[in-house]
């Protein structure tokens, strides 16, 4: 059974109708963290005008996989709600001894939830790092978390209006029927040769979905008028896994390095900015040691500023580490403007937790 651990000390901050703060303190934080506790869940918490949709967060203090151990975890909840699914953007942050707002953590865009489901932070803190700042985030060993929450209008109602029947609005199929078309080469009209392995496609759809391919019909009629491109820096599962994208917007095998990495070059190379995201995200979520000196060349490569900053942040954490790896030996000769900034970075890190240190 899961270990559960419910703290009492807490301050509900309402601030309007629609949007609330909820701060969070727990106590003996580092006593939690010694007696193994899988994890802590807060107090539920809801805004003054809805008390029908309740929330809680949930803190694991060494992480919930392999992925994100070293990292406390933190985890967003919907708890219970009268009518969902409920829309929400929210923003978590650790609250100082000063009261200042240090390692913020934000939803990227409003996302629907459902009760009992969560948006997780897997890699919110570096456990080691927070049980150091016993002056600043952690001062009498309490640690505070600020939690704010704006739920889209329409995601829920006043206790008392008037409201009419949701229409069910059925889901889009879209996606679905264009990725039978790939799956199955139905209609097909174009051939792209990649490695030796042919791939049947539309003219129409590549050149809605990439300006590159779109240029490239229109204007080499050459090749246009024989429906045969031969691609030649491309392989053939990267290429397979871009085309899924360009069809459904769906790209489900991006937790490979290695493919994730393949095929952020090629929406990069291609005009894909919605599968470079998705890549970005990807390649974000598996940092590590070993593999942080080519994620930065990678990102700043194709222009993935998110990439590059989670780079250099993670970089800066574990400087002794990967300063040993022979990517990052590597890098100091071949992008030595790379290692540059990330000696910055580490600079800088050190002044901020420096100056909260003396505060």
């Amino acid at each position: 059974m899961l270990g559960h651990l419910e703290t009492k000390s807490w301050v509900y901050t309402p601030s309007s109708d629609r949007n609330f703060c909820y701060r969070w303190t727990i106590s003996n934080f580092s006593f939690l963290v010694e007696g193994m506790e899988e994890y802590i869940t807060s107090p539920t918490f809801s805004s003054e005008a809805n008390d029908k949709v309740e929330w809680c967060l949930r803190v694991y203090p060494n992480g919930v996989d392999e992925e994100s151990k070293g990292y406390l975890s933190l985890y967003l909840m919907l708890v219970s709600c009268e009518k969902s699914p409920v829309l929400v953007k929210f923003r978590v942050c650790i609250l100082t001894a000063m009261g200042d707002k240090c390692n913020n953590a934000m939803s990227p865009c409003v996302y629907s939830l459902l009760p009992h489901q969560a948006f997780e932070f897997k890699k919110f803190i570096l456990l080691d790092f927070l049980l150091s700042q016993t002056e600043s985030l952690l001062l009498d060993d309490k640690l505070t978390l600020l939690c704010e929450v704006s739920m889209v209008q329409g995601s829920f109602s006043i206790s008392g209006q008037n409201t009419r029947p949701p229409i069910n609005i059925p889901r889009c199929t879209l996606p679905d029927d264009l990725g039978e078309l790939w799956k199955n080469s139905l209609f097909t009209d174009c051939c792209l040769l990649v490695a030796g392995q042919e791939f049947r496609a539309h003219k129409a759809i590549l050149a809605a979905r990439s300006p590159v391919f779109r240029a490239m019909f229109e204007h080499e009629m050459e090749k246009s008028l024989k429906n045969h491109v031969e691609i030649h820096d491309l392989d053939p599962q990267v290429f397979r896994e871009m085309m899924g994208f360009i069809y459904t917007g769906k790209a489900p095998h991006l937790h490979s390095y290695s493919l994730a990495s393949g095929v952020l070059a090629a929406a990069d190379k291609y005009g894909l900015e919605g599968l470079k995201v998705l890549c970005e995200d990807a390649l974000c979520r598996n940092l590590s040691v070993e593999n942080a000196a080519q994620t930065l060349i990678l990102a700043d490569l194709h222009s993935t500023e998110q990439l590059k900053t989670q780079s250099l942040d993670f970089i800066a954490f574990h400087a002794s580490e990967v300063s040993e790896t022979s990517e990052w030996k590597s890098m100091v000769e071949s992008h030595p403007h790379l290692v540059a900034e990330a000696f910055h970075s580490l600079a800088s890190a050190k002044s901020v937790f420096l100056a909260l240190s003396l505060k």
